[in-house]
């Protein structure tokens, strides 16, 4: 078994920075992180490495670390690191020397629970949709506030032509008494003509038709004219 080493402790909060040392290691190889709630990094329990020394004096970092970008090296032989803290990374540091000597850093992020839940997404939907609502009743009331512009401006409608008078029925048109005049010829053609029983001798005058008169005359009566 490994000896143990010396043990810190450290807090912070989400957005701190802190320093790990390997204290106690003559030659650290290896650092090694146990987090404390691996479920807020949705990684299982157990221990996973995070940082080798390399012989050429570069560090070499593990692809699958969850401490990308924010875990860096204060010098060539990865004794000091600085970390920029943030949610989850509560947990114990090891660091290891090629002599199985250790060191190891307690730290807690203030804010990490066991029962940690991954952060709901924020509802976007409404937040966009408001907006879009309002600008579309703006537009609306100033379509309508400029189509009752331009109708107030637009010169007024001129005056329908009045319509033709209608004609008059063909029955209005025609002489008064044709009905008359036609029920009687009709008794002229049954009797086979007037028949005339005067005299010999007698004249008969004929009927003058008064002028500007319509319709059929009556016939004047007639004088007989014999010798006198």
């Amino acid at each position: 078994m490994a000896p143990l080493g010396i043990l810190t402790s450290l807090v912070g909060r989400p957005g701190d920075r802190v320093n790990l040392s390997c204290e106690g290691v003559s030659q650290p190889s290896r650092w090694v992180w146990a987090p404390s709630f691996p479920a807020c990094k949705g990684l299982s329990k157990g221990r996973r490495p995070i940082l080798w020394a390399s012989p050429s004096g570069t560090p070499t970092a593990s692809p699958v670390q969850p401490f990308a970008s924010r875990l860096r090296t204060l010098d060539l032989d990865i004794r000091r690191l600085e970390l920029l803290l943030s949610t989850g990374d509560s947990g114990t540091f090891i660091c290891k020397g090629q002599h199985q000597g250790e060191s190891r850093t307690v730290l807690h992020v203030l804010g990490d629970l066991a029962n940690c839940r991954a952060p709901e997404p924020t509802q976007v939907y409404p937040q966009i949709l408001i907006p879009l609502l309002s600008v579309g009743l703006v537009l609306g009331l100033g379509a309508l506030g400029l189509v009752w512009w331009l109708r107030r401006r637009s010169p007024p409608h001129p005056p329908s032509p009045p319509h033709p008078p209608r004609p008059l029925p063909r029955f209005a048109l025609s002489p008064p008494h044709s009905s008359t005049r036609e029920s009687r010829a009709p008794e002229a053609s049954r009797g086979g003509g007037a028949k005339d029983f005067r005299g010999p001798g007698s004249r008969v005058e004929p009927a003058v038709r008064r002028p500007g008169s319509y319709g059929p005359q009556k016939a004047l009566p007639t004088v007989p004219s014999g010798p006198s």
